[in-house]
């Protein structure tokens, strides 16, 4: 059943106190980062479908199971999503992966700069990915032009996310599961999460 699955395992949280550390370096951060992503996205991908196969080891013939025909893409939210990349491909390397560059103007509005997704991309699932869940609007924008190219299976994947944002995420997209490791408090004036971590892009890429 579609809907949120806040992931609370305490290397999660652990880490997310690390992240929200004014005083975590870029190094450091992006390190986090990473390592956040990859234990979020092991619960994200909980549900992929197994076939049984035999397999030779070294001292007898195993009755076992792999991955059974379930093929994925991510899709990093530019820029922040980026530092969660290395972290989820760790787990999927097979996964292909898309770009959708978007941002919020002055008046909350998300503008795409940027889409490259794969060719075949309307025959996988999708994990769309981001950091930050604050107002919503990156998040709807990006769903909806994943779903113009018929994909019918989406995730939607965050380290914190804020009410507002999860509330208008869901009413717009009531048929995603949307994987996340905390909910914050909610929005300030200037639309950033609270208390948050800061800008996730700078501290990603250094920029600040």
């Amino acid at each position: 059943m579609a809907g949120l699955h806040l992931i609370e395992h305490p290397l999660i949280q652990h880490k997310i106190s690390l992240l929200r550390d004014k005083n975590t370096g870029v190094k450091e951060f992006r390190e986090l980062t990473s390592e956040t992503a990859m234990l979020i996205c092991y619960e994200a991908t909980r549900d992929l479908p197994l076939k049984e196969v035999e397999i030779t080891t070294p001292l007898a013939v195993a009755k076992t199971k792999i991955i059974s025909g379930r093929k994925l893409a991510i899709v990093p939210i530019l820029r922040a999503g980026l530092g969660m990349i290395e972290g989820v491909t760790s787990l999927v390397p097979a996964a292909k992966i898309g770009h959708l560059g978007i941002f919020r103007d002055g008046e909350n509005n998300a503008v795409q700069y940027y889409c490259k997704l794969p060719e075949d991309i309307s025959e996988r699932d999708v994990i769309a990915i981001d950091p930050m869940l604050a107002t919503g609007s990156t998040a709807v924008h990006a769903i909806d032009k994943i779903k113009e190219y018929g994909v019918k299976n989406i995730k939607f994947m965050c380290i914190i996310a804020s009410p507002e944002g999860l509330d208008k995420l869901m009413t717009a997209h009531p048929d995603i599961d949307i994987y996340c490791g905390v909910k914050d408090l909610g929005l300030n004036e200037e639309k950033y999460i609270i208390p948050g971590l800061g800008d996730a892009g700078d501290r990603i890429f250094g920029t600040k």
